[in-house]
């Protein structure tokens, strides 16, 4: 018998069924959920009021709820007691002790393994010349303000040799770029940079594929490794100043192969890499100025104008990266855990909630053959979580299906038309303080 019909059985005792782990589970099956608990730091022979299945569903529906505590949050989605037969609420102690026994583990299992299915997918007419599209990017994070997040999480440094007024932690994803959906995504200390991060997952992009990325991974050893690491996979980022190349070739104007030799430093790290590597630049004009792509793309299937235009979809990722933070997170300065393995379990389940409302999405945009990308993240993610909050009350688990096609069918309406970005120049963002933390700094008496 599988946990929501275990559940559904001590609440029928008291007259009333619970759909709710039937609510998700259109998208992360009940196994998935079942092996990630047994990840628990701290397992349990005895049941308790909120085992590790449970707290796994309370950790994403946080992803949907950031204004709301976290008790809240639970009687929102009906993870607490109350309706059993005690209509007991648990008090907030118990949410943070279930947090903390089920630690980050599952989270981060859980997340990874439905990014692997779901970042994967391929969707009508979401290729680009029989490519799929994927992007690389980080992003940072602030956390709440204690000694054992400032210790491990680290922080930037301002222009007064301050350090910033929070600790902050690095994420690097890749994302599948027609859809949204992120396809792996690693999370570390702010201290780690970029680079060694995203090695860690792009032995998973799969052949016949290529992958845009920002300029700060510009790496021979990264980029080597995407090309030849399966078959037609290749790779776009922009040009790095003051490189050093010899042309080897001009395909057209603008259209050039060049050779440059691969640093000693990069060479001691990974003795496998050659002398030198060779690369197709492309030089192309927006708005009067010039700009300069590096790229495996062969110039013999793939024109320098296709090139151009590719590299601009990039921006998707920003976007994906821009709905978390604004629209799931509500521009929230800080996440809202205080200790070090919260911390990652929150931003676990908050990517986790994320690829949740953009699958919903992409097939809900399947559904009316229209493009995932068309789909307004931001009322389609209220509209899950009002919904969630509804199929989460007392309904039969026989309405389920229907309601979750209901959904699907209303998430269509949400459709935005797809409009140039606007030029907006690159600008240094406002401290959220005017004042840094100094950790040296006497106290105040």
């Amino acid at each position: 018998m599988s946990i929501a019909q275990d559940l559904n059985t001590v609440l029928e005792t008291a007259g009333q069924s619970l759909a709710r782990l039937d609510v998700l589970a259109e998208h992360i099956p009940v196994e998935w959920i079942e092996a990630a608990a047994t990840l628990a730091e701290q397992a349990s022979i005895r049941r308790r009021r909120l085992p590790s299945d449970l707290v796994l569903w309370l950790v994403v529906g946080m992803a949907f709820f950031r204004g709301e505590p976290i008790a809240e949050v639970a009687r929102r989605l009906n993870i607490c007691s109350k309706g059993l037969a005690n209509e007991v609420l648990l008090a907030n102690s118990a949410l943070s002790k279930a947090r903390q026994r089920l630690g980050k583990e599952p989270a981060s299992w859980l997340f990874q393994q439905c990014a692997n299915v779901w970042g994967y997918e391929r969707y009508p007419k979401d290729h680009w010349h029989e490519l799929q599209v994927f992007a690389v990017d980080g992003a940072l994070f602030r956390t709440q303000e204690t000694p054992q997040l400032r210790d491990h999480f680290g922080a930037g440094n301002t222009s007064s040799e301050r350090q910033t007024p929070y600790p902050v932690l690095r994420l690097v994803a890749l994302m599948n770029v027609r859809s949204h959906v992120l396809a792996n995504a690693a999370i570390s200390p702010y201290r780690r940079g970029e680079i060694p991060l995203a090695a860690e997952f792009v032995e998973a992009i799969p052949a016949h594929s290529v992958t845009l990325l920002d300029k700060g991974f510009f790496s021979a050893d990264l980029l080597l490794n995407i090309q030849n690491g399966a078959a037609n996979r290749h790779w776009l980022i922009p040009e790095r100043k003051g490189l050093v190349s010899t042309e080897l070739l001009r395909y057209g104007d603008g259209d050039r192969l060049l050779q440059m030799r691969v640093s000693p430093q990069a060479r001691k790290k990974n003795p496998t890499l050659p002398e030198h590597w060779q690369v197709r630049a492309v030089t192309y004009e927006i708005q009067g100025k010039e700009k300069t792509v590096f790229t495996s793309l062969p110039s013999e299937q793939f024109s320098a104008e296709q090139v151009a235009t590719l590299y601009h979809e990039r921006w998707e990722i920003e976007l994906g990266f821009r709905d978390i933070k604004s629209s799931m997170q509500d521009n929230a300065l800080t996440l809202r855990s205080k200790t070090v393995d919260l911390v990652y379990q929150e931003l676990w389940g908050l990517l986790l909630g994320y690829n949740v409302v953009r699958r919903e999405a992409s097939q809900a945009a399947v559904a009316h053959q229209r493009a995932p990308c068309e789909i307004s993240f931001k009322f389609a993610c209220q509209f899950i979580a009002s919904h969630l909050v509804v199929m989460a009350a007392v309904l039969s688990p026989s309405h389920t299906p229907r309601r979750l096609k209901e959904l699907r069918g209303s998430i269509g309406t949400l459709f935005i038309k797809k409009c140039p970005r606007p030029s907006r120049p690159r600008a240094v963002k406002m401290s959220k303080t005017r004042y840094p933390v100094d950790r040296n700094a006497a106290p105040l008496k």
